[in-house]
């Protein structure tokens, strides 16, 4: 994520509060209960994201952890195709030569 879109969301999120509290005026509550009731929203908001965030980093779905696991896979791609016939076969007959024996 960029900087400029860190920065819309977190204007997005004012504009929401500020209409919530604007909504709730309009349909009659008075104004320091529209306060407490659009921040409300906003902290159940902000609790729904925590939680979804949280299940994402333990579940490993994160941005960083996706592009770790490519780079390690393009790297043993890369050191595979780089070993020569000989050096193949010697390494198919160590994991043949495990696994026969587990």
């Amino acid at each position: 994520m960029r900087r400029i879109d860190a920065i819309g969301i977190g204007f997005g999120i004012f504009v929401v509060g500020g209409l919530a509290y604007v909504l709730l005026n309009l349909v009659g509550i008075d104004s320091s209960k529209a306060g407490i009731w659009s921040q409300v929203l906003l902290f159940i908001g902000l609790i729904g994201w925590l939680f979804t965030y949280a299940f994402r980093a333990v579940g490993k779905k994160m941005t960083y952890h996706k592009q770790r696991e490519q780079y390690e896979e393009a790297y043993l791609q890369k050191r595979l195709e780089e070993l020569t016939p000989e050096e193949l076969a010697k390494i198919q007959a160590e994991i043949e030569q495990e696994q026969s024996q587990v």
